[in-house]
């Protein structure tokens, strides 16, 4: 089954902050029916869901919180689990082999709070520890598990909504990260996703006409494929349609589908999709 918890619901009226939500649900795929399931303690958005290898799901930060809690799937209950070091939002967190959760990158109020470190989780002992700190400070990149275990980081925000380009690798033997090529253009928004060839696909986001905040980031439609044996980043096919904040997920026959995201016109929903092969 599918967990879908937290988030916002509706717009506010002028002036005021979005509803932010504790409640989760349940979908089931044989049904194709949803379901409520227990509610968070935390209300919270722009934070991660983790599936661990005990089958809990851990849920920690968003909404400027260090709270983290456990969904147990069979009692369709929430405990607290230890807190994260820091305050996360727009964060990516990453089950590593080991089983511990690899949580990297944050911002929150006021915008000069960011830091370069990340965070281990360990389901054991139900505990958070600090780990390597990255090269660059960055939110709503991504981050994925690479088939040699490590862990590649790319692009995203800084706090003054400056875009990077740069991608970075944590190693969870050596604790450590380090950088590997850059991407061809900044991108936040983007996906990433794992090939059966062991390369990753970048696709989508956004992109900077200028930088600095208040600044139009339209989105792109090109695509690079990372090499991790080179650790160098090539321009692959592009996308029929220029899309960001999309989702893509990798199909059991090897290729990718790429669907919704906002096209950056109005009304800016997508509801296209397309494969990548």
């Amino acid at each position: 089954m599918v967990l879908v918890v937290g988030g916002t619901n509706v717009a506010p009226p002028s002036g005021q902050t979005l509803p932010v939500l504790a409640s989760a649900e349940l979908y089931n795929p044989v049904a194709g029916t949803w379901s409520p399931t227990g509610s968070m303690s935390t209300a919270r958005s722009g934070h991660t869901a983790t599936l661990l290898k005990n089958g809990f799901v851990l849920v920690e930060g968003g909404s400027g919180t260090t709270s983290a809690e456990l969904y147990d799937p069979v009692a369709g209950t929430w405990s607290p689990t230890g807190s994260t070091l820091n305050a996360h939002y727009g964060e990516t967190a990453t089950l590593l082999a080991n089983g511990n959760v690899l949580v990297a990158g944050w911002y929150d109020i006021p915008l000069a709070n960011q830091i370069y470190t990340s965070e281990l989780y360990d389901p054991v002992a139900g505990t958070w520890s600090a780990t390597g700190g990255m090269s660059t400070p960055r939110f709503f990149h991504t981050a994925t598990l690479l088939s040699n275990g490590k862990v590649l980081v790319v692009g995203g925000s800084n706090a003054a909504f400056v875009l990077t380009a740069s991608a970075e690798l944590y190693d969870p033997n050596a604790a450590t990260w380090s950088p590997t090529g850059s991407l061809s253009i900044p991108r936040e928004g983007h996906t990433a996703t794992l090939l059966t060839n062991g390369m990753v696909l970048v696709a989508g986001g956004n992109t900077p006409l200028q930088q600095g905040i208040n600044t139009y980031y339209p989105p792109v439609a090109s695509t690079e494929l990372y090499d991790p044996v080179a650790s160098t980043w090539t321009l692959s096919a592009s996308m029929t349609t220029a899309r960001s904040s999309h989702s893509s997920m990798l199909l059991p026959n090897g290729v990718v589908l790429v669907e919704g995201g906002d096209s950056g016109n109005q009304p800016g929903a997508l509801a296209s999709a397309e494969l990548y092969w």
